[in-house]
């Protein structure tokens, strides 16, 4: 086979070309990626004090543990109240991901999260009803103790759920009419 100029410089090209996709991704790295660098004795931090010895895993105070526990009783509590693919393991869990997802205005990762909801099959309408209860109920009072999971948990077990009123404006007497009073 003989080579012609035009062939030569093509070679070149689709050559070039396959080096800059190969090597490309390692030159984009940022130049100040080095090992971090010893630091010479007077440097050195203060000594750190003993840690406190923690629980061994599974006894009460492991707060993973705890946290496994009550997403485990949620779903359970999830599967007793609600029929259907709602009421699985991965739609509650996914779900109530998106429907968090979309109050924090993190719309690209709650599509994300929506597609594997699709995916596995769980009712899309699930998803809108308890979006619609958690922003029906309004911003959520940073002095409450409720929280955004809580609120959303709520709502995905009942989408017509309502709280009750604060304690405190339950609790406070009405005010007696101001002016003058007729005598």
């Amino acid at each position: 086979m003989h080579l012609t100029g035009s062939r030569v410089a093509a070679v070149a090209a689709a050559t070039v070309l396959s080096l800059a996709a190969v090597l490309g991704p390692a030159f984009a790295q940022a130049p100040e990626q080095k090992a971090p660098e010893q630091k010479a004795p007077e440097q050195a931090a203060p000594p750190q004090p003993a840690p406190q010895p923690q629980s061994p895993p599974g006894q009460a105070g492991d707060p993973a543990r705890a946290e496994r526990k009550t997403r485990a009783d949620q779903t359970v509590e999830a599967g007793r109240t609600l029929r259907g693919p709602a009421a699985a393991a991965e739609c509650v869990w996914l779900g109530e991901r998106v429907v968090g997802l979309l109050w924090r205005d993190d719309l690209d990762t709650a599509f994300r999260h929506l597609e594997l909801y699709d995916r596995f099959g769980c009712p899309g309408g699930h998803v809108q009803t308890t979006f619609r209860c958690v922003v029906r109920q309004g911003n959520i009072d940073p002095k409450a103790t409720e929280t955004l999971n809580a609120r959303v948990h709520a709502c995905w077990l009942d989408p017509e759920f309502v709280p009750a009123p604060p304690a405190a404006a339950a609790a406070a007497p009405a005010a007696p009419p101001q002016g003058t009073n007729p005598r």
